[in-house]
């Protein structure tokens, strides 16, 4: 993929929220089922609300959720929540290199989540190096509010939105799949990100097949990572 700057026309925040209105088309959706699923395990609507403001993990909260209604110890639920996100530990790596010259960029990470970092691994080396930040600070607190907005929906009216459109339960949980696809398959223009893509998705599913769900994903995250540095150092990839 071109990485060659491009001139930013327009506020940068501006441009990172209009960047980031398709997600919520994912993430939405996703808010929502969170929301009533937290409330039908006994959490309260303003708990329910402040876990998605201050967790806002996506699927560590639907296992936080679950772990704490089934009676799981607290240091239990946290070792799982933090091993869910141990593919943070590639995103931000990768991320750094195009926000480190700005010091706000490390609370900003709180809204780091897969799509912001497909999108934003995608945009910003093509962004002026003072329009980054800006640009990153939209689309992360637009995709944030969004998810927020969707939970309280989903906490305070899901159960009559599902009991309303029946439909809804069997949709909502492909929606956020759906976006990340969509959001990973361009970069699939070249071998090494094709077979970088290929190795993680597979490593996902052999791991949740043999029943390993919870360590799936950043271990396929940290092995497509090893894989791309790897054939990116030796040079047996062409078609960059």
């Amino acid at each position: 993929m071109s990485t060659t700057t491009q001139t930013l026309v327009g506020i940068p925040w501006k441009q990172g929220v209009k960047d980031a209105i398709p997600l919520l088309g994912g993430y939405i959706p996703v808010a929502i089922s969170f929301g009533l699923i937290s409330v039908q395990s006994g959490f309260s609507v303003v708990e329910t609300i402040l876990i998605s403001t201050f967790i806002y993990a996506g699927a560590s909260q639907f296992l936080f959720v679950a772990m704490a209604a089934s009676g799981a110890p607290l240091w239990l639920v946290v070792i799982m929540t933090l091993l869910i996100n141990a593919r943070h530990v590639v995103y931000g790596p990768n991320l750094s290199p195009y926000l480190n010259q700005d010091k706000k960029w490390l609370p900003l990470m709180h809204g780091l989540t897969d799509q912001i970092f497909a999108l934003a691994h995608a945009r910003l080396p093509q962004l002026p190096e003072q329009a980054r930040i800006g640009w990153y600070t939209g689309a992360a607190v637009l995709a944030w509010f969004s998810w927020i907005a969707g939970t309280a929906l989903g906490a305070i009216a899901g159960g009559e939105l599902t009991q309303r459109w029946p439909l809804i339960n069997d949709i909502l949980p492909f929606a956020l799949p759906a976006l990340f696809f969509v959001l990973i398959v361009p970069r699939c223009n070249n071998r090494l990100w094709s077979l970088t893509i290929i190795l993680s998705a597979v490593t996902a599913v052999i791991l949740k097949m043999l029943g390993y769900p919870n360590v799936a994903i950043p271990l396929a995250a940290m092995s497509g990572a090893v894989l791309f540095y790897a054939l990116k150092n030796q040079r047996i990839v062409g078609g960059q």
